[in-house]
């Protein structure tokens, strides 16, 4: 059965508010995370959502094992058991809609910490982690790249967490991970190429405003303390593979 956006994005607010009704930390990431970010709807952004991807806290995975069948969707057994401690995957029981959980942290290319940082916006991951989330990705195709591009344009980079992508927090992980440092800043050079593309439906000032964030979070990482063992891995650079391989999760 297919669903329209504005039935997913309806099911996206109703999980999340049904998991803090039992105290549950439940926030979206991914794609939809990036767009209810999208405060403009600029169009060039818009696009269609085939499923839901969200991450849990680890400390409350049994109560949000419990939770989900209560809220109309059951689990893919083989896959939970096999990869339930750090992910998971459940399927609504009418729509069929697939449901891609993350325990604790987001793992692909690389790790992102999130159990400590849930609470910090009430809908999605936070936004640092929510550009990097994306910005991890080694292969990135241009609709991540675009996604990219989004939480840039729409929102300002900053030192706090509101509706901000936090530098300080982009600092922290990015100094004690090379790797993810390397990817996010390869990434960010991508996104300056869209930026500058002629054809692309972008202002002048939404060209300059995603460019000034851009910069000042190549700022941030030319300024963020780098430990000895990040200079060391810095020295043997993209010779020794950085990132991690990811396999595809079947349906």
């Amino acid at each position: 059965m297919e669903t329209n956006q504005s039935e997913i994005f309806n099911e996206m607010h109703r999980l999340i508010e049904a998991a803090n009704a039992k105290n549950i930390q439940l926030r979206a990431i991914g794609g939809l995370a990036v767009q209810a970010h999208n405060k403009t709807n600029h169009p060039l952004f818009v696009r269609e959502f085939a499923d839901l991807d969200f991450v849990v806290a680890s400390k409350q995975r049994r109560a949000f094992e419990a939770f989900m069948p209560e809220v109309g969707y059951q689990p893919n057994k083989k896959f939970n058991i096999m990869n339930g401690d750090q992910r998971q995957i459940y399927y609504h029981e009418t729509t069929e809609m697939k449901i891609d959980i993350f325990v604790g942290d987001f793992e692909m290319c690389h790790k992102i910490p999130l159990e400590n940082r849930l609470t910090a916006d009430p809908i999605t991951i936070p936004l640092a982690e929510l550009l990097l989330s994306k910005a991890q990705i080694v292969e990135l195709n241009r609709k991540d790249a675009l996604d990219i591009t989004s939480v840039l344009l729409n929102n300002e980079t900053g030192n706090g967490d509101n509706e901000t992508i936090n530098l300080k927090v982009l600092a922290q992980l990015c100094s004690q991970d090379w790797g993810l440092y390397k990817t996010t800043s390869i990434n960010l050079g991508r996104v300056v190429d869209i930026v500058h593309e002629k054809d692309i439906s972008l202002s002048q000032a939404e060209r300059d405003l995603i460019m000034s964030r851009v910069q000042a979070i190549q700022k941030t990482f030319e300024e963020m303390t780098k430990p000895i063992a990040w200079q060391l891995r810095d020295r043997v650079g993209t010779r020794v593979k950085w990132y991690i391989e990811v396999e595809e999760v079947s349906r």
